[in-house]
């Protein structure tokens, strides 16, 4: 895309600070049998893994997930592709904070209509503040 093609896609960043260390917050969020407990807006239920890939029930459909390798950077990348056969790339990190930890999502605009994108930027945001629930309860 040029600099000048109007039909740029919108990125949103969205955070949350979790009171527990980045080496936790990592671990939990990387499991994928965690992800129904907090990550809502991906899986509804149990995912299915395949190999490298999980197989997620999640409210657009069924889509497939592909996170990036375990590593030691707090780098949570994943490749979402979604029931019309679109990929997208979230990119998440797991960062040291004073108080802990921040996750930082960065939520795209693609195939969605503004309402749709802000409705995505909330569902994030809902999602990061369960994990925040769940690790530290």
């Amino acid at each position: 895309m040029s600099p000048s093609d109007e039909s740029t896609v919108a990125s949103r960043h969205v955070s949350a600070v979790i009171r527990c260390s980045p080496d936790q917050v990592y671990r939990y969020a990387a499991d994928p049998a965690n992800l129904p407990t907090w990550a809502a807006g991906l899986a509804s239920s149990a995912v299915t893994v395949d190999g490298d890939t999980l197989i997620a029930d999640s409210p657009m459909g069924e889509v497939t997930v592909r996170f990036v390798e375990r590593n030691a950077f707090g780098v949570l990348d994943h490749d979402v592709t979604l029931p019309s056969g679109t990929t997208v790339t979230n990119p998440v990190r797991v960062l040291s904070h004073p108080d802990g930890a921040e996750v930082l999502f960065t939520v795209r605009q693609i195939e969605l209509s503004d309402d749709e994108f802000e409705r995505d930027v909330r569902l994030v945001a809902d999602d990061l503040n369960r994990l925040k629930g769940v690790l530290e309860r």
